[in-house]
């Protein structure tokens, strides 16, 4: 499970892009196993493209935004979930038949990934549910504070060529804090381990972005593979929550880099969860990016 140790912000960073979007627009879907030779996702499902400005052209809807997408629907089984209470979250995929969906395709090691952010994009999760045999998914599940949370269910049918990304929201009742956005960071550090984000996003092109993990100052060269790569790395849109998910090129090193490929759907505030597994633990370096042409402080 994702998020083990408590993590820190060091130093500060603002990524620039100048995306010249619409009122809907695309976001990213994930790419690329471990592998002998890099390679970068040359493909973004579900990336809205500027492929001309006519009254007929509409993009598409970014993914995480919908319950529902091609008739098939995430149902919310659980409900009266209270802060610091465990629970067993459980959800369907309905297709449109009205029936739950129990036949899934594995995608990145996994044939379910639930991802679960409050609101003010506090409390990330990145679980993966077990399913029975009547199709209900169900995952143990303790939620912190109070709020409404965004879960999202990251799943491949059998036969499609693309994924889908359905999303929810859920109240946890408690009392209810917001959490202040971290500041933008160059740095983050979880336990004793740093991770340092670079690169630059430039719109209209896949771009680069490089994420290097050392412990105590010294550079990590064996990190385990986790989800079928050496990192996973999930974007949210301060606001909508809208959701972008990718993976790292392909490479036979074990670190300390992670090279990922991605597009940022729009200008606007961002949250970054990059995933990493090393001495059989997964830890969450978390990330705040600010894109667009207004981003400089």
């Amino acid at each position: 499970m994702a998020g083990t140790g408590a993590g820190r912000r060091i130093g500060g960073l603002t990524l620039v892009v100048a995306a010249v979007f619409g009122g809907a627009y695309g976001i990213g879907q994930l790419s690329g196993p471990i592998g002998n030779q890099p390679a970068a996702a040359e493909e973004h499902d579900g990336m809205a493209e500027q492929e001309g400005h006519g009254a007929e052209h509409t993009a598409p809807v970014p993914k995480g935004l919908q319950v529902s997408q091609d008739g098939t629907s995430l149902q919310v089984l659980s409900s009266g979930l209270a802060a610091g209470t465990p629970s067993d979250f459980a959800f369907r995929i309905v297709g449109p038949d009205g029936h739950a969906v129990t036949k899934f395709a594995e995608t990145h090691d996994r044939n379910m990934h639930l991802i679960v952010a409050r609101r003010d994009l506090s409390g990330f999760r990145h679980v993966h549910p077990e399913m029975a045999a009547d199709g209900t998914w169900r995952v143990p599940l303790t939620l912190a504070g109070a709020g409404d949370y965004r879960v999202f269910a990251d799943f491949l049918l059998p036969g499609a060529e693309d994924g889908l990304t359905l999303g929810a929201d859920v109240p946890v009742s408690g009392a209810y804090t917001p959490v202040p956005l971290p500041a933008p960071a160059l740095t983050y550090a979880v336990d004793d381990y740093r991770v340092t984000l670079s690169g630059e996003l430039t719109p209209g092109t896949t771009s680069r972005l490089t994420l290097t993990v050392d412990r105590n100052s010294v550079p990590v060269t064996d990190l385990q593979p986790y989800l079928g790569a050496y990192g996973h790395l999930v974007a949210l849109r301060q606001g909508d929550l809208a959701y972008l998910h990718v993976h790292p090129e392909e490479s036979k090193r074990a670190g300390p880099s992670i090279v990922f490929y991605a597009e940022v759907p729009s200008t606007g505030t961002y949250r970054l969860f990059l995933d990493f597994r090393h001495g059989d633990v997964v830890r969450t370096a978390e990330f705040t990016v600010v894109a667009g042409e207004h981003g400089h402080e």
